[in-house]
């Protein structure tokens, strides 16, 4: 408004300094009835084409009235803000604590529209606006609110409010319900697709009560095996694969992936046999924590073990106290498979038989459905015996050497039993060699498959917990006491 003509500046200054300080109707009659002068259209024509900004750009003749009107109040609410720098944008202004200077101001459309003006409207000041006729609030960003709820409101019609933010956008409206009606479906398809992905190839980031317990897919042992990395690759034989895992929750696992292509029913039966496997509980069992049925893989997952298996254990020479306490162990857990799951069976081979890092036997291989007669099992607990007291094993896995490994234990007992007993047990000295003694004699009569003299096992188990017993007594400072004490003692170790 800077270039505006002098003559223009001359009549809004009379015009302004004539303002009283208290503004009445009058002043707002007679400046409808002002019109511009001459030039005022070329002057306005002039200052567009050097700043096309300015807001009355792109007027039409008929707003040259509105337009003129506008800048003499507008130059007197400049000179009202003590704004050296004003140029007619009068931002200081607060016209909610100038109530004689708002009927000049809302008096002219011009300040109302255009003026990106935000916030709630104030519907309850304007009340008091009872002669107010003419109201333009276009083109500003109000908040939406519902101004038909206010009488004011009700003497304008929708052409004060166009763009304004007060008035429901129908288009905004329809756009926000297609969205809704459309990308919220969608959304759900997604999220139960994601999820099913999850389900099916990463349940161990579920929260647990998603999780599918027990059930391991391939991309969870990727995960635990870096990739299935030879660094932990711990044992390879025909069609089996062995890796040691971590899984998410820290978890150490031993992973037994099986390469053999098999029919679908003995995958089905497969996967029945896990169900019962993982229902098995004991401190002498091996955990199976699940299994993993995938057209491109098939696995069991068990609990890690850090104490190797009774074959490398044997090879240290361990104590024979130790040995009748790994003896107690296994005896128990197979007591247990007995009474609550004799549909399982197990390997009671020196280097299928697990230990845990403080000398818990862990029976550690199973199978469902096909299990050895009850006189087969005792059979080869048999053989386990006297490879403990030998600390010696059959050359070979098979019938002919287990044969010839029973044949030179009976060759031996009873009268060069020492012949058989591993020379460590005998330098033991406290009754070590007699123990290993009847510990052969137990094992020779396990073997014996024709004669039906096996003993049952709660025989084995009993002799065995009485043996160990002794073998603790002999170690307690009061070693020396009477056999008679021995035998109360053990009762009393039987009956906790």
């Amino acid at each position: 408004m800077a270039s505006i003509s002098a003559a223009l500046l001359l009549v809004c200054y009379q015009i302004s300094v004539s303002f009283c300080p208290i503004l009445s109707a009058s002043v707002v009659e007679d400046l409808n009835n002002l019109q511009p002068p001459l030039d005022f259209h070329s002057t306005v024509a002039n200052n567009c084409l050097m700043n096309p900004s300015l807001r009355y750009c792109n007027y039409s003749s008929t707003d040259l009235p509105n337009i003129f009107k506008s800048t003499i109040v507008a130059d007197h609410l400049c000179n009202e803000s003590k704004n050296l720098n004003c140029d007619a944008l009068f931002t200081k202004i607060d016209l909610r604590n100038r109530p004689k200077i708002a009927p000049l101001y809302l008096s002219f459309t011009f300040f109302w529209s255009h003026n990106d003006l935000s916030g709630d409207v104030p519907t309850q000041s304007f009340s008091p606006l009872t002669n107010l006729t003419l109201l333009n609030l276009s083109y500003n960003h109000f908040s939406e609110s519902k101004i038909s709820d206010s009488p004011f409101f009700e003497r304008f019609n929708s052409s004060s409010f166009v763009h304004s933010g007060l008035l429901p956008d129908h288009r905004k409206f329809k756009i926000k319900a297609v969205i809704l009606l459309i990308g919220f479906p969608i959304f759900v398809v997604l999220m139960v697709g994601f999820l099913g992905w999850l389900c099916f190839r990463r349940q161990d980031i579920l929260p647990s009560v998603l999780k599918h317990r027990h059930n391991f897919t391939p991309t969870m042992l990727n995960a635990a095996t870096a990739g299935f990395s030879e660094k932990n690759l711990v044992g390879k034989s025909r069609g089996v694969e062995i890796y040691k895992g971590i899984l998410k929750d820290r978890t150490e696992v031993r992973i037994e992936i099986y390469n053999e292509k098999i029919a679908n029913q003995i995958r089905r039966k497969f996967v029945q046999e896990c169900q019962i496997l993982v229902q098995l509980s004991h401190k002498n069992l091996v955990r199976v924590l699940g299994w993993c049925d995938n057209r491109g893989l098939r696995a069991i997952v068990t609990e890690w073990t850090d104490g190797g298996n009774i074959e490398s254990w044997l090879s240290g020479y361990p104590p024979w106290k130790h040995r009748l306490k790994v003896l107690t162990g296994l005896m128990e857990g197979m007591y247990y498979l007995q009474e609550q799951w004799p549909e399982v069976d197990y390997d009671l081979r020196a280097s299928s038989v697990m230990l845990s890092h403080d000398r818990e036997p862990l029976i550690s291989r199973f199978k469902v459905g096909e299990q050895n007669s009850t006189s087969k099992k005792i059979y080869r607990l048999g053989i386990l015996l006297m490879e403990m007291v030998a600390n010696r094993r059959p050359q070979e896995d098979s019938e002919k050497s287990e044969t010839g490994f029973i044949e030179w234990m009976r060759m031996n007992y009873p009268g060069n039993v020492e012949n058989v007993i591993d020379g460590r047990v005998k330098k033991a000295g406290g009754g070590a060699s007699e123990q290993a003694g009847q510990i052969i004699g137990i094992a020779l009569t396990c073997t014996d498959l024709l004669t039906n003299r096996q003993p049952s096992l709660d025989q084995i188990f009993n002799t065995i917990n009485r043996l160990y017993a002794s073998s603790l007594a002999f170690e307690s400072p009061n070693h020396k006491r009477s056999h008679k004490e021995r035998g109360e003692w053990h009762k009393r170790v039987q009956s906790r």
